[in-house]
């Protein structure tokens, strides 16, 4: 079970905002946590957020989890002193009418809900299709443009307001479950390897603009240059209905990390890693993902520089891309030490060169 403080740290991670290109707060948060056990605590030009213990060996394994979550910014006021959005990263536009965002201006938070025009006034075609984010609107309760552009601007980001919950003994719930979770996995999994003698340096690198095309993981693994590289995200569970699991396989809450195999996959570190799992009895599940490659921070990973031998470990997410996300705690602590000990056990001499035994 996690401790009181890093608990402490999900929660105040879970409720900082940070749309893809605006992850200063979260970037903050992850400042501090990782300055009490982990050196050179820095955060670089593109906002990623980066630890590293054991800084010396020339063995250097890299976790990536991305904070950035989905959002909006600001485009338009209106006469009124509404204001109109575009989307930042991949939203699911039915769930969007009625959801209360705080505005992200410099001087602070602006509250605000998203409104639409009522039911009672539509058409009954009009109800049967989602409406585009154009014909929504944000209300801050201002009376007019001039009032409205005192305290938010054109470019200001939005993000949904926080709302992390712990649901029944295990679960939690939250906006930016994708990939906040992966964030704070990376963040400990380096805070256990800290009491541990081992022969890697090991970067935690909490990424940016994930949505946007994994962005920060290129940059800093660029910089990082490591032999290893895993990206901790979220996959989809096929434990509700009307999710198919012979398309995606049979993923539950509660049974443990998912161990992706996909192309972004080095076969030599899935293995060590599966190895870790069985050694120390950590509950894992496989699923080869809902495409062959693409779509998290391994993939860019992967190919920096010469190549990366890389991995993908996923934690099971509910309702991925709303303001309500799910995960099980429980297969958040098996993926902390899933990583722990695939990692303690590695040695400067490992290979990571996929060949197949003679």
């Amino acid at each position: 079970m996690f401790s009181a403080k890093s608990l402490k740290f999900l929660k105040d991670l879970m409720t900082s905002s940070g749309p893809s290109g605006f992850e200063e707060e979260s970037a903050a948060v992850m400042r501090d946590y990782l300055a009490g056990f982990a050196k050179d605590v820095h955060t670089d030009v593109m906002g990623n957020t980066i630890g590293v213990i054991n800084p010396k060996s020339d063995f250097k394994v890299m976790l990536a989890g991305h904070y950035d979550e989905i959002g909006f910014q600001i485009v338009y006021i209106s006469e009124e002193g509404l204001l109109y959005f575009r989307e930042v990263g991949g939203i699911d536009k039915i769930t969007i009418p009625g959801t209360e965002v705080d505005i992200l201006t410099p001087k602070g938070k602006v509250s605000g809900v998203i409104g639409k025009k009522p039911i009672h006034l539509t058409k009954p075609k009009e109800r049967e299709q989602a409406l585009e984010l154009s014909d929504l609107w944000i209300d801050i309760g201002a009376e007019s443009a001039k009032d409205a552009a005192k305290i938010v601007s054109i470019g200001d980001p939005v993000s949904f307001k926080p709302n992390f919950e712990m649901l029944g003994k295990h679960r939690i719930k939250s906006k930016g479950i994708d990939d906040k979770i992966g964030a704070f996995i990376a963040a400990e999994t380096l805070r256990e390897l800290s009491s541990k003698k081992i022969e890697a340096a090991v970067y935690c690198v909490g990424t940016v603009q994930e949505e946007l095309g994994l962005r920060g993981a290129e940059t800093s693994a660029f910089g990082i240059n490591p032999a290893v590289g895993i990206a901790i995200d979220v996959s989809f569970t096929t434990d509700t209905p009307d999710i198919q699991k012979k398309i995606l396989g049979d993923i539950k809450f509660g049974s443990g990390p998912i161990i992706q195999r996909s192309a972004d996959n080095n076969s030599v570190l899935i293995e060590k890693l599966k190895k870790a799992a069985s050694a120390k009895k950590i509950p894992i599940q496989e699923s080869c993902g809902h495409r062959a490659s693409g779509g998290t921070d391994a993939a860019k990973i992967q190919m920096t520089r010469a190549g990366v031998a890389t991995a993908i470990v996923s934690i099971p997410n509910r309702y991925m891309h709303t303001q309500v996300e799910m995960c099980d705690i429980r297969d958040v602590e098996n993926c902390v030490k899933l990583l722990t000990e695939a990692i303690a056990a590695m040695k400067k001499k490992d290979s990571f060169i996929p060949c197949l035994k003679k």
